[in-house]
């Protein structure tokens, strides 16, 4: 028996020093060099040699290894000289590693000290948690930041999951992979910079992340300032350390390249055609250089950490990006610790500030101005109610250098103002102070007024860059609408171009009508860019405003009215002249520069209409428009929204894009008819929908009606109560929500009561409360139901575990019908199944499928096996594909479809039925949705596709099988010519995936449908995929 002693030298040599790094960067085929070497040096006995070959890991043999090298040779010298030898590039970097990434961490904790006093007069998100969520929603990929706030009432995303930045960008399960890329959005002020800085703090100092060599963090500011760079120079621009390029350009070590900011470059990310290189020398445009690392042609082997503003973030293909986080908004129901209660309960009483100060950097303004105001403690100065006022107030003291506005205004407005607003136009948010100075812009000194509120500067992480920034977006944006009022005044071109060649534009009412239709016209892309912009320039006219900025801008109260009567009357015109289109965001942005304005009598008569529900034959013109802007800001709609007896078809049609972020919707005794509650199911099938309460009472809904609302609820994950009574659906339309009831999985609450469903409703519901396993609260009272359907419900309920409170007439009677019936077992029932297997949602589990596989063996008659959400594993899936596998001598089982969805059967589960299918002649219809397969599993079932010829179904919907997988599915499309229906619905495609299967389908004629929602490839990308398939395929119906 071998005795091994471990001897410690008290003088640590090379070999101990090492000793991590070398467990860490040895690969196996140089550790069996090694070991041979040593043994040839008679350094290893072939004893010592034989163990370290039976150890387990690759860690576990360098660290066995080095114990035995210590004791023949303490100090490393000949692992040393054959390292130096033969493996030089190992060699080098075992030997610097340590000492540059030590160097350069002490050089981010250094700049992390000196930024500590600037960056607590910095606004932002102190918390060190981000919210996991699927994807940018549309609203964020269109909309202003401050918009997107306000639609959402200041809450975060629906489906956010808190992520700590020590699982950032790590594996989250055991058996899924860590992200390459991972993508940050937040609206600007939501704290971005502060989490990066968080996140380098933590990893300098070793609390997270030992593994990461180099975190490197690049303000993309810096970025804008090159035309065009090279990977190699802007790596040398930021990690300036001798030996770095070792450590950088060696696949062993682990590299974070974090660019945050995103919608700073001056040229826009353009990935579909940024050129690909993957030469690390070659100077190509910023943009370029950009794409090109996020695709991977260029550090393939770094990890990114993207941050950016929605809209921007949302331009980066989803099938490049493995994980998206949001900035989380910190909750309004608790109050700051350094508020005062006099500031919260006033910003409590105004709801749109209330709303705004979910983005920390605007609080901070909000609450700094009110805690000053009320410190003043005066009577002549009024608190502010509006937006514009809040920015009035806060900006004034600090551009003019007093609490009272004075004299000294008009340089720093006609300097800071121009910067400000034609860098909107331009989106650019930070400046170099060449381009500050070519605006006359004096450099603000450390610590003044205008430095620390106004203006602040922004240091490069590592190098001597320098630039400037207004203390937030808003603040630009309302210098910018400062500046152009004031010269709208007099100015005598066009003010929205720079350049003296313009068309002529005399006098405010015309260049207010110029930046109202710039407002309103602006496209998807624009992302409603000047939207606050429009909303300051409105609130300046308002009597509270006029007051403060009056008499310093040498404006009377007669030009004042004037300008005021101007563009409310503008404002209103472009409201009421919307007709009948649907309301829009831009819409609802008008309304809101009408209340910014203060012209609020309309607004205020429709609101107390709303609070009567007396808007029935009132839901015309701009009505609907302020209504919409009504639910977002309105206290009567804050616990929820009542549109009862007041809604027809017409005017749903135009609210619609607005009530999908209502959270609560009342909608009764509006008498909607078939075509009506079409509308209603678009609304509860849309992605962004966030009802979780709807109410559709008594509304002689028919059998016919609720149809739509039945095939929503396929699809819809918030809608949690549902109220159907007093309406007229009958037996015919309880069946049909039934179906829909069996596979939603979000409903709680049903109310059915006084809809005439009788016995057969009751047995349709019996069917749902055995599958069910979210519904807690039923009632069908008054709808006819006997003692039949009385006896279905009572045997239902016998199954059922989860419904707490059911209302029924006759309890009594369900009472003693669930007295006699006797328990069944799962594998009795399996025995004699003749025709639908139907045990959805009965956690039937692996060791269930086991008899159920075994049962199906001797069956021939079954033709449908629904095995939905059954906690299936792999398995499960094993054994589920024996069953299906054809033999040789006879068919295991003839099944026409199969349902595995929601079951967690990973790729090897997916494979093991994908092996099936090569043999299956029977199978037609394959239900796969969310099953967490990935590209393993897509490319298993393609290489199935190519022999499988009897499937024409296959769903795949909720997977992730990204780009490969889609490759994989395109190159087995082009052979296969059974399939007819394909659903690769939110499976991370990317635009190229997508473009793979496009391209498949040319040569593909047998394809009638296939899904390609929620795969990130944005309306752009969507049309080009969908008029390619068309053209290959022009039968093939494309949801996209």
């Amino acid at each position: 028996m071998f005795v091994y002693l471990c001897v410690c030298s008290s003088d640590t040599g090379w070999l101990r020093r090492h000793q991590t790094l070398l467990q860490r960067f040895l690969s196996t085929s140089i550790l069996v060099n090694v070991v041979h070497h040593m043994r040839k040096a008679d350094l290893l006995s072939a004893q010592e040699a034989g163990l370290i070959q039976e150890m387990g890991s690759l860690k576990d043999k360098v660290h066995l290894m080095v114990e035995f090298l210590s004791v023949t040779d303490p100090h490393g010298s000949a692992l040393q000289t054959y390292l130096q030898c033969s493996h030089l590039t190992e060699y080098n970097l075992i030997t610097v590693h340590d000492s540059v990434v030590r160097r350069y961490k002490d050089a981010l904790i250094q700049r992390l000290k000196e930024d500590e006093n600037s960056l607590a007069q910095v606004p932002g998100n102190s918390n060190s948690t981000l919210l996991l969520i699927e994807c940018v929603s549309d609203l964020q990929q269109r909309e202003h930041d401050l918009v997107q706030v306000s639609v959402n009432r200041g809450a975060g995303p629906l489906h956010g999951r808190v992520l700590g930045l020590d699982k950032l960008i790590a594996s989250l399960t055991r058996g899924s992979t860590a992200p390459r890329v991972t993508l940050t959005v937040g609206v600007a002020g939501s704290g971005k910079s502060r989490m990066v800085r968080r996140f380098i703090q933590l990893w300098s100092t070793s609390q997270i992340y030992p593994e990461l060599s180099l975190a490197i963090p690049i303000a993309c500011w810096e970025l804008s300032s090159f035309d065009r760079l090279s990977v190699e120079r802007m790596l040398r621009l930021f990690v300036p350390y001798d030996n770095m390029d070792i450590i950088l350009f060696n696949e062993s070590c682990k590299v974070l390249l974090i660019l945050d900011g995103l919608e700073e470059f001056r040229q826009s990310l353009d990935f579909a055609d940024a050129p690909p290189t993957s030469d690390p020398r070659r100077e190509i445009p910023v943009s370029d250089l950009i794409a090109n690392i996020v695709r991977g042609n260029l550090l393939p082997g770094a990890t990114l950490w993207l941050l950016s503003r929605p809209g921007t973030g949302a331009k980066v293909p989803a099938g490049l990006v493995d994980r998206v986080t949001e900035a989380p908004s910190p909750s309004q129901t608790s109050t700051p610790e350094d508020v005062s209660s006099q500031v919260w309960t006033y910003l409590n009483s105004q709801k749109p500030l209330l709303i705004l100060s979910s983005v920390p950097a605007v609080c901070h303004i909000i609450i700094t101005t009110l805690s000053r105001l009320l410190k003043l403690d005066s009577d002549a100065t009024p608190l502010p109610r509006t937006l514009t006022e809040v920015y009035a107030h806060y900006c004034w003291p600090h551009l003019s250098g007093s609490d009272t506005p004075s004299g000294g205004i008009r340089k720093p407005l006609s300097t800071l103002g121009r910067l400000a607003f034609y860098s909107l136009l331009r989106r650019r948010y930070t400046f170099s102070e060449t381009e500050l100075r070519t605006y006359s812009v004096d450099i603000p000194t450390q610590g003044s007024m205008l430095g620390c509120r106004i203006l602040q500067r922004r240091q490069s992480w590592l190098s001597d860059s320098v630039g400037w920034q207004f203390t937030h977006t808003s603040v630009q944006e309302f210098l910018g609408a400062l500046f152009y009022y004031i010269s709208s005044r007099r100015g005598m071109f066009d003010l929205f171009s720079e350049s003296s060649v313009c068309w002529p534009r005399i006098g405010f009412h015309s260049h207010y009508r110029a930046a109202l239709q710039k407002t309103n016209q602006s496209d998807a892309a624009a992302q409603g860019n000047l939207d606050l912009f429009m909303r300051f320039l409105s609130g300046l006219l308002s009597p509270a405003a006029a007051a403060l900025l009056g008499s310093s801008l040498g404006i009377g109260q007669e030009e004042q009215l004037t300008q005021r009567t101007t563009a409310s009357t503008l404002l209103q015109n472009t409201v009421t002249g919307t007709g009948g289109d649907a309301v829009s965001m831009r819409s609802v942005t008008i309304v809101t520069c009408l209340a910014e304005l203060q012209q609020v009598e309309w607004l205020r008569s429709i609101e107390d209409d709303l609070i009567n529900c007396n808007l029935r034959g009132k839901l015309k013109g701009g009505v609907c428009a302020v209504l919409a802007y009504l639910l977002q800001v309105s206290d009567t709609c804050t616990e929820e929204t009542q549109l009862s007896n007041c809604l027809d078809s017409s005017s749903l049609k135009r609210l619609l894009p607005q009530l999908l972020y209502c959270s609560k919707l009342r909608m009764e005794n509006n008498e909607f008819k078939e075509g009506t509650m079409e509308l209603l199911g678009s609304l509860l099938s849309a992605k962004e929908c966030h009802i979780q309460m709807l109410s559709l009472a008594d509304n002689s809904i028919s059998s016919k009606g609720i149809k739509p609302l039945s095939r929503a609820l396929l699809v819809n994950r918030t809608l949690t109560t549902l109220d159907l009574r007093g309406n007229n659906i009958g037996a015919k339309g309880a069946k049909t929500l039934c179906e829909a009831l069996k596979m939603n999985q979000v409903l709680v609450s049903v109310n059915l009561q006084n809809n005439h469903i009788e016995d057969e409703g009751a047995r349709a519901l019996a069917e749902v409360l055995q599958s069910n396993r979210k519904l807690t609260t039923l009632n069908v009272q008054k709808n006819g139901i006997g003692p039949e359907g009385v006896k279905k419900i009572g045997e239902a309920l016998k199954k059922n575990e989860t419904l707490q409170d059911l209302k029924l007439n006759s309890l009594l009677k369900i009472v003693l019908s669930l007295q006699m019936i006797q328990s069944m077992n799962v594998n009795e029932l399996l025995i004699g199944l003749s025709h639908v297997s139907s045990l959805q949602s009965n956690s039937v589990s692996d060791r269930g499928i086991k008899a159920l596989s075994h049962a199906l063996q001797s069956n021939q008659g079954l033709s449908c096996l629904n095995l939905r959400e059954n906690s299936i594993g792999v398995a499960g899936a094993k054994d589920i594909a024996k069953a299906l596998k054809l033999t040789k001598n006879n068919v295991s089982v003839v099944c026409f479809s199969v349902s595995l969805q929601e079951n967690a059967l990973g790729d090897n589960g997916v494979i093991a039925l994908a092996f099936a299918l090569r043999s299956n002649s029977s199978l037609s219809v394959l239900y796969l949705q969310g099953v967490s397969a990935g590209k393993s599993g897509a490319v298993a079932l393609a290489d199935a596709l190519v022999v499988n010829e009897s499937l024409h179904t296959l769903d795949l919907r909720g997977n992730s099988i990204g780009m490969e997988g889609a490759k994989a599915f395109s190159s087995a499309l082009k052979k296969n010519r059974s399939l007819r229906s394909l659903n690769l619905q939110e499976n991370s495609l990317g635009m190229d995936g997508a473009i793979f299967i496009a391209t498949a389908l040319r040569g593909n004629h047998q394809l009638t449908y296939i899904n390609l929602q929620g795969n990130g490839i944005g309306e752009s990308g969507a049309k080009v995929v969908s008029d390619a398939i068309k053209a290959g395929a022009p039968d093939c119906v494309v949801d996209i």
